[in-house]
């Protein structure tokens, strides 16, 4: 990793402050983190000399397609080569790393987009000879942003080009490059950083820096980067910049406005244990220091992503030490793998849509109360009146017929072994659907009764209740594969939740002393008006 930067003088680096991400730009192909895959094969080829006429750098931004792009015009104009490793000593190398040199011409496509920037910039220029290196070298950025006219103009000469030019293009959205222009290109796909790769980049850059960081503080930068090594090193710079000497965890959550692992699992625990005061307390607690929404339901994610992997026995990677990971596993192992998984698709929803609330605070405390109501409570608050009668009028059996003793006891072992037959069919109907995700939200469902075709199915869980009853679509899959089982199609399926359905009116529904004293205050104003 160099500080200094060939073809820049040291004058010139101290009265111009570089950022990271350009100070330590990579200036050597083993200078490339997490991209082996693209480095050897270009070196291949280079060493091979099968030099391509163009080619398509595709990838998330920050993952280092331009700075590759560069050091294969440099490896190909190398006063030593063409060469699998340029010397950035020679005059060609530096000339391209400070960005002067007259064959590597680099075009920014979503500012010089038309047709007439290209015909000027790259047609018109490519029938001339390089002024002094072998090769004339075009990289396009962000080549998805050219307009339809523009990539016309562009895909005669980048089909048939003359011997002594190379385009390199550079593309964050590959499905929106045509496919004539993709057809001509060879592609190389880049890849987001691990977290291994980023908090290795860091430790190099906080070392050559001579910065104090905690291993944790380089992790969670690590993990907002997303993958990208640039965004990394500008998170830390921001970090670098604004730290009164060593840099901490809480200073990086402070600088980037997370929120705290310590407060999301204190979040993520009053959830799962119903604590609907606890959350809004955190939450209030959360925005008076500062965070928004939108980065709650983001720390949140990040978070249930990294119990997804310790419930499953998946290796967390980064650079936490074993007492973070320990506390991770207590903390999965604690909520338990279901609670994690709900929890997590309902807070991917929500994230889903914050950007188009306008109220998000209050929306997402909402959110939040609606995942942490118990089942119960949540079932009664979204069941009308009228279905809550219908459902209690349906959970009383209605009287049988009074029949003869003899009769009587042959009718209850007849309704016995057809209820019998009927789980055992639910059953291996369940369990024929292993393969697809219905499987999932119907395990946890048994047959409660049946009354001739009318068939009551008991459902444990809530989401997996709302799942079933969301969309009618869902009922028909399930009677055609009774169907397809020889079963009677006719089923009158009747799905029904296993707990006691109770309206937040209840009595039975203790309030704490403070609020219940405040609730009979009400009343009797209520009463008095």
């Amino acid at each position: 990793m160099r500080c200094i930067i060939p073809g820049v003088s040291e004058s010139e680096q101290s009265l111009a402050y570089l950022a990271l991400y350009r100070k330590y730009r990579s200036q050597t192909f083993s200078d490339l983190i997490g991209q082996e895959h693209v480095i050897r094969t270009l070196q291949n080829s280079i060493a091979q000399g099968k030099v391509s006429h163009a080619y398509l750098f595709t990838g998330p931004r920050g993952t280092g397609k331009t700075s590759t792009a560069r050091l294969l015009a440099k490896a190909l104009n190398c006063e030593k080569g063409p060469t699998a490793e340029p010397c950035n000593q020679c005059d060609n190398c530096v000339s391209i790393t400070s960005g002067s040199s007259m064959d590597v011409n680099e075009m920014d496509a979503a500012s010089e987009s038309g047709v007439d920037d290209v015909r000027d910039a790259i047609v018109r220029v490519t029938e001339y000879q390089p002024a002094v290196s072998k090769y004339k070298v075009f990289i396009i950025d962000e080549v998805h942003d050219l307009s339809a006219k523009a990539f016309d103009a562009l895909l005669k000469t980048i089909e048939e080009p003359p011997a002594h030019v190379v385009f390199i293009l550079a593309t964050t959205e590959f499905n929106k490059v045509p496919l004539t222009i993709r057809s001509r290109c060879q592609k190389f796909d880049f890849r987001r950083g691990t977290i291994q790769d980023l908090c290795s980049c860091l430790a190099e850059v906080a070392k050559e820096e001579k910065l104090e960081i905690e291993p944790a503080a380089l992790d969670a930068i690590a993990r907002m980067a997303d993958g990208g090594f640039r965004d990394a090193l500008t998170n830390l710079e921001q970090a670098m910049i604004t730290a009164d000497g060593k840099i901490t965890l809480q200073h990086v959550y402070e600088q980037l406005g997370l929120v705290s692992e310590e407060t999301t699992d204190e979040l993520l625990q009053a959830i799962a244990s119903g604590k609907v005061g606890e959350v809004l307390s955190i939450l209030e607690e959360t925005y008076r220091a500062g965070r928004d929404s939108r980065m709650v339901l983001e720390s949140m994610l990040h978070r249930l992503a990294d119990l997804t992997r310790a419930s499953y026995g998946i290796e967390l990677g980064g650079s936490a030490d074993a007492t973070a990971e320990a506390s991770t596993h207590a903390l999965a192992a604690k909520l338990g793998r279901d609670e994690i998984l709900q929890i997590r698709a309902a807070i991917s929803e929500a994230h889903k849509v914050i950007r188009d609330v306008t109220l998000p605070k209050l929306w997402l405390e909402a959110e939040l109360v609606k995942l942490t109501v118990p089942q119960e409570n949540q079932k009664a608050r979204t069941v009308s009146p009228a279905a809550q009668a219908t459902v209690k009028h349906q959970a009383t059996p209605a009287p049988k017929p009074h029949l003869p003793p003899d009769k009587q006891e042959a009718a209850e072992s007849s309704d016995d072994q057809e209820l019998g037959d009927a789980k055992r069919i639910w059953h291996d109907l369940v369990a024929s659907l292993g393969a697809i995700p219905a499987y999932k939200k119907l395990a946890k469902t048994r047959i409660l009764e049946k009354n001739g075709l009318r068939v009551r199915v008991q459902v444990d869980r809530r989401i997996d209740f709302d799942w079933i009853q969301d969309d009618p679509r869902r009922q028909k899959f399930i009677r055609d594969n009774l169907s397809k089982a020889g079963i009677d199609p006719m089923w009158e399926l009747e799905f029904v939740l296993a707990t006691s359905i109770k309206t937040l009116a209840d009595p039975s529904i203790e309030l704490p002393a403070e609020g219940a004293r405040l609730a009979q205050i009400g009343q009797e104003v209520f009463k008095g008006a």
